[in-house]
């Protein structure tokens, strides 16, 4: 089958937003995507990640994905009380489930 110009331009424009999302978080929960990418996803303009990055100054990888210090207590505390620009969640935002699942997956790497 011969593809034409227009139609291979539509078809090669269609994939490139796969090969532009975040390697970080590949493969990470819906819940995951939905309430920390956001912020703390890799990219321009993520509140978190330009946080994270002046506060470590390269020390820490400012990417959440990306770390390998997170703690179980450190991360629920951090998403229900909040600190520093993060605002705390309540349950009924993030559920106990959902931040156990977020809990997983930001502790996988240790």
């Amino acid at each position: 089958m011969k593809l034409t110009l227009p139609l291979t331009i539509v078809l090669v424009s269609m994939t490139l937003p796969v090969f532009a999302q975040d390697s970080t978080s590949a493969g990470a929960p819906a819940v995951y995507e939905k309430w920390c990418t956001p912020c703390h996803g890799g990219g321009e303009g993520k509140p978190g990640t330009i946080s994270a990055a002046a506060l470590y100054k390269g020390a820490k990888p400012a990417v959440l994905a990306e770390r390998t210090d997170l703690t179980t207590d450190g991360i629920k505390t951090a998403v229900r009380k909040g600190m520093f620009i993060m605002p705390r969640f309540r349950k009924t935002e993030v559920t106990d489930a959902d931040l156990q699942t977020i809990v997983v997956y930001l502790t996988r790497r240790r």
